[in-house]
C-alpha cells in the first residue's frame, strides 16, 4: 500500500476514532452497568458502542480489508484470520478497568497491519480529546484541531528514567526489572496512553510481561515506532501481528531510545 492511500485511510480513522470517543463519553457520562467475559476481564455498552461504530465505518472506509476487534475476535477463527494479508487490528475501549475506576485513562485503538507490521495507528484518548497517530516512514504526529504537531521520543533518555508503570497489572517480574534500571521515576498510567507518553518524550521505558492481546499494542507500538522508540521482545525482535495461532502477545519492552540498556535489565 502506497503512502498516499495510507494518508486518505489516516484522515478516516482519525474520523472514526472520535466517533467512537464520543459514544464512549456517552456512556462514561451516565450510569453503566458491567459485565464479564469469559476471561473475567470487564465488558460495557462503551465498549460495545464504540465496536459498533469503528466496524461499521470501516466497512464503508475500506470494505475489502478485513477487521479483527477485541468484541468480535472469537467470531473468527484463526485459519480464517491467517490468510489475511492486511487487517485492521482494533480495540474499541482499551482500558475498561480504567472506565470502570473513572480515571479517564482509557483509549480507542486503531491500526493497520500489513503483512504483520503495524504501518499505520491512530489512538484516541475520549476524556481529553487527545489524538495521537503514526505511519510508517512517515512520523509521529499529536492532532491538535486541524494541526498535526510532529512529535519524537527521549533520545538520549537519561537518570532518572521515566517508566510506565501500568495502574492495573504490575506483577513480580516487572518489580525485579524496575529495582535493576537505576534512578528511576515510575508513573502510572493506564490503557495504551503509554506507549504515546513514551513517543512524546514524557516517559522512557514501559516493561510488560503480563498478557496483553494484539489489538492492545498494534496501534500504540506504531505510534511510538513512528516517533524513533522500539517495542521488543525479549529476544530483541519487534512485536508483529496475525502471525500466529494466538493473538496473545508475548513479554515485551516498550522504549523510547532504543540504546537503552534493556537486556541488562532482563538479566
Amino acid at each position: 500500500m502506497v503512502a498516499s492511500e495510507l494518508d486518505i485511510l489516516r484522515e478516516g480513522i482519525i474520523d472514526l476514532a472520535r466517533d467512537a470517543a464520543r459514544a464512549i463519553m456517552q456512556v462514561y457520562e451516565g450510569e453503566f452497568a458491567v459485565q464479564h467475559k469469559d476471561d473475567d476481564s470487564p465488558l460495557t455498552a462503551a465498549d460495545l458502542a464504540a465496536h459498533r461504530c469503528i466496524v461499521a465505518g470501516l466497512a464503508r472506509l475500506s470494505p475489502s480489508i478485513p477487521v479483527l476487534s477485541e468484541e468480535s475476535a472469537q467470531e473468527v477463527p484463526a485459519s480464517l484470520r491467517r490468510q489475511w494479508p492486511r487487517m485492521w487490528l482494533v480495540d474499541p475501549l482499551d482500558g475498561t478497568r480504567e472506565f470502570v475506576k473513572r480515571n479517564g485513562e482509557f483509549t480507542v485503538n486503531i491500526a493497520l497491519v500489513d503483512d504483520g507490521v503495524a504501518v499505520l495507528g491512530v489512538v484516541q484518548a475520549p476524556v481529553t480529546g487527545e489524538l495521537w497517530h503514526g505511519q510508517l516512514g512517515r512520523g509521529a504526529f499529536r492532532r491538535e484541531g486541524d494541526r498535526d504537531l510532529p512529535i519524537h521520543s527521549r533520545r538520549p533518555a537519561t537518570a532518572p528514567l521515566r517508566v510506565a508503570a501500568s495502574r492495573s497489572h504490575r506483577d513480580a517480574r516487572t518489580e525485579a526489572v524496575l529495582a535493576r534500571m537505576g534512578e528511576i521515576e515510575p508513573v502510572g498510567v493506564g490503557s495504551s496512553l503509554k506507549f504515546c507518553r513514551l513517543a512524546e518524550g514524557g516517559m522512557d521505558a514501559y516493561p510488560r510481561f503480563g498478557p496483553t492481546s494484539e489489538w492492545d499494542t498494534g496501534a500504540g507500538q506504531c505510534v511510538l515506532e513512528a516517533a524513533g522508540g522500539v517495542v521488543l521482545d525479549p529476544q530483541g525482535r519487534p512485536l508483529r501481528y496475525n502471525q500466529r495461532d494466538t493473538i496473545l502477545n508475548g513479554s515485551f519492552m516498550a522504549l523510547g531510545d532504543p540504546d537503552l540498556p534493556w537486556r541488562d535489565w532482563l538479566a
